[in-house]
């Protein structure tokens, strides 16, 4: 909670302001029962209609205004609980996309995407009623006692008797009930995880006619969340129906014993009926604090997922002092990492010996040199990259860039020297301008150019809007071909010291790929180009070809020397080279 307190101090007169009005509702309601009781006994008996209407009319005001201003408050609270849920979701989306690798991959996605949604919302519904329902309940049950007491002691001592067991039961089941929905949340991310999966996927499970198998799969973790909400509900449903059956006893109570005071001459009729008003009125309030309690509780279990998040430590941007450099612009030293360490969650990989997803690799590049990485999936291509840009800092061994040392480099700094195209890279759902530009306010001849150098000229001018063509959600009005280009231009479009090209030509067609390389090769002779591939004929005009398997370096040279000395890359050679000429 004490997250939720710390956004909602940066709005604290307009909250004050809410529950000011609020307050002032509440004692305006409060007032009701006594003006009646007081219409009903002293002045009805009277006889005088003007005092009636006079009376009345009070009456009838003083209700308008209870609404008008419980209104209010409520228009003010939904506010204010908007300007503060907006603020922390603000800073989760920015925290969000700052986390470095190895935070992202232990929080993942769908957990990230559930804190962002329904946690943010719990806390939003807290917020709210902390200004509303957490200030009428109290004022209803204490105001509602006093005035009682006030009317009939005698009467008022029922309530004395049980609301201490009321607020005792309420307490209890309230402490039961943070931990289940904390589990909630954790089976709402398992269930956002396998929707992720599938809307990404669907064409691959329609093409596999796998639906009932994700159906059946998508229904055991919709029962597990089912089964673990239905549990959390079940524990704090529990005081409603206790303090319904006690507040029910009391009343009946209440109406037996103020008849028998009423036939005794001790209290007037109208009192009985402004007690039965403000014992409603009591029952309201107990009602009201077992809302409150069920929602603080979601709140509170949201809010410490969310506050995970947010405390997690910022991308490691400490610059080093390098203590040597290098003539290269590119160099890996004898660089070694695995995945996993340095998450945070070290538990999950107790007892597990890390593979490393890169073993003891070197090579260098000069500016302008050119490197193509290949191997087979999962051999540690693009976690070259990856370390080379610092999402992910080496185990061992020393990463150059520059001449110094990428620790010494902030990290915008050191990024900005790129220009990427990643394996799994987006088109957004704007126009393929916007989509190459990527709010860079890049020079229209820049970005021309890095359309007609990516081979995107051909299909971009051959659409009515150009490339103010509108692309849909993930480019889904786009080929694979098409969107390849696209990323391309992207990265090309801002003149990069270095290009990384990431598995960037595999929908094109052979003869596309040619013409692209040889166009990044004219239009940017001075420009250091990275390329991983699956194909040979995409590296093989490369300076410099690294042959990886396992995480380790099994061939380094030209084509030539390779196909020499390195019998994994010349079979590879013969069987793509071989296939290609059938």
């Amino acid at each position: 909670m004490e997250l939720i307190f710390r956004y909602m101090k940066k709005h604290l007169p307009l909250i004050f302001l809410a529950i000011f009005i609020k307050l002032l509702g509440t004692v305006t309601e409060l007032l009701l029962p006594y003006i009646l009781e007081h219409i009903i006994d002293d002045i009805v008996p009277l006889g005088s209609l003007k005092d009636v209407l006079l009376w009345g009319s009070f009456m009838f005001l003083t209700a308008v205004l209870c609404r008008t201003l419980n209104v209010m408050a409520n228009k003010r609270t939904v506010d204010n609980a908007h300007n503060v849920s907006y603020e922390i979701r603000q800073d989760l989306f920015e925290k969000t996309i700052n986390l470095s690798g190895p935070q992202f991959d232990e929080l993942g996605l769908p957990s990230l995407i559930s804190r962002m949604t329904s946690d943010s919302y719990n806390v939003q519904s807290a917020v709210q009623q902390m200004q509303s329902l957490c200030v009428r309940a109290p004022m209803m049950l204490i105001g509602g006692v006093i005035v009682a007491a006030m009317m009939d002691f005698e009467l008022a001592m029922v309530l004395f008797v049980m609301l201490p067991v009321l607020i005792v039961i309420v307490l209890f089941v309230s402490r039961k009930g943070i931990p289940m929905y904390t589990k909630v949340q954790q089976k709402l991310d398992a269930i956002v995880r396998i929707m992720r999966e599938n809307i990404t996927g669907i064409r691959v499970v329609k093409a596999l006619s796998k639906e009932d198998y994700e159906m059946k799969r998508f229904a055991g973790a919709n029962a597990e969340m089912t089964a673990t909400d239905i549990k959390a509900a079940t524990i704090m449903a529990i005081p409603g129906p206790l303090m319904q059956l006690f507040l029910n006893c009391g009343l009946s109570f209440v109406v037996l014993y103020g008849a028998y005071r009423v036939n005794q001459g001790y209290i007037k009729p109208g009192v009985i009926l402004a007690f039965l008003t403000y014992f409603n009125m009591i029952a309201m309030g107990v009602m009201g604090l077992n809302r409150i309690f069920m929602t603080m509780s979601k709140a509170s279990a949201s809010a410490g997922r969310i506050g995970l998040v947010l405390k997690a430590a910022e991308e490691d941007n400490t610059r080093i002092e390098s203590e040597d450099a290098v003539d290269e612009l590119i160099r890996f030293d004898h660089v070694s990492f695995s995945y996993g360490k340095g998450s945070g969650n070290k538990e999950d990989f107790a007892g597990e010996e890390r593979r490393k997803a890169l073993d003891d690799i070197s090579f260098s590049m000069h500016k302008g040199d050119t490197l193509g990485i290949i191997g087979p999936t999962g051999c540690g291509k693009t976690t070259i990259i990856n370390l080379l840009m610092r999402f992910y800092r080496a185990d061992e061994g020393n990463i150059y860039v520059g001449g110094k040392n990428v620790q010494s480099y902030d990290k915008d700094e050191l990024r900005s020297m790129f220009g990427t195209v990643f394996q799994n890279d987006l088109i957004f759902q704007d126009s393929l301008k916007e989509n190459i530009d990527f709010g860079r306010k890049l020079e229209d001849e820049h970005i021309r150019s890095g359309v007609e150098t990516a081979m995107a000229a051909e299909f971009v001018d051959s659409l009515d809007e150009g490339l103010d063509y509108q692309a849909s959600i993930k480019g889904a009005n786009l080929s694979g071909g098409q969107k390849q280009r696209i990323f391309v231009a992207r990265a090309l479009a801002a003149k990069p010291e270095i290009l990384v090209l990431d598995d960037s030509s595999s929908a094109l067609d052979y003869k596309t790929d040619a013409a692209m390389r040889r166009a990044i090769a004219e239009k940017h002779p001075d420009t250091t180009l990275i390329m991983i591939a699956q194909r040979v004929s995409s590296v093989m005009n490369m300076k410099k070809i690294l042959v990886l398997d396992n995480g380790r370096c099994i061939g380094y040279g030209d084509h030539e020397t390779l196909l020499k000395t390195c019998e994994a890359y010349r079979e590879t050679y013969e069987v793509q080279m071989g296939a290609l000429a059938e």
